[in-house]
């Protein structure tokens, strides 16, 4: 499982020209979902990412977590983030989780958040999204479970 984490002042996402998801001040997350991936990597990412302390405290330093400033999320799935480009110039997606199975794991992964944070707020699953954020940083993280489970090891 891989997540693309935006610090940000405030975040949305439309469908159709609506929105259907935003959030205030704290992290716009773009989660792609990979075959075989379990409820251990939405775990994994969930503990890690509520936790970063990615935001400044009142001396600028980054030592506040999205929960230590009250924060909130907006996550929004992204196949495209199990993009295999290494032949040729378009990319295959032959990685990405199976719709269904990973249409449960976002879930699963939201219901993790939103049982630490105040708010989050989410996109479409499947649909054409388009994403709208005032980045605070910037700052932007790369994030993929298998490098959190290769620290348990």
């Amino acid at each position: 499982m891989k997540a693309v984490l935006q610090r940000v002042k405030n975040a949305n996402v439309k469908v159709d020209g609506k929105v259907v998801g935003e959030c205030g001040e704290g992290l716009m997350i773009l989660l792609g979902v990979a075959k075989g991936d379990t409820e251990e990597d939405a775990r994994l990412l969930a503990t890690k990412i509520c936790n970063l302390r990615i935001f400044t405290d009142e001396n600028d330093k980054m030592n506040l977590s999205v929960k230590n400033i009250d924060g909130e999320a907006l996550v929004i799935s992204q196949f495209t983030l199990m993009a295999n480009y290494r032949h040729g110039n378009r990319p295959d997606y032959l990685e990405s989780a199976p719709p269904e199975e990973a249409d449960r794991l976002y879930e699963y992964f939201k219901g993790l958040l939103s049982a630490e944070l105040r708010h989050v707020g989410s996109g479409v699953f499947g649909a054409h999204m388009e994403v709208s954020l005032i980045n605070n940083g910037p700052v932007t993280i790369v994030m993929d479970s298998e490098v959190l489970k290769k620290k348990k090891d």
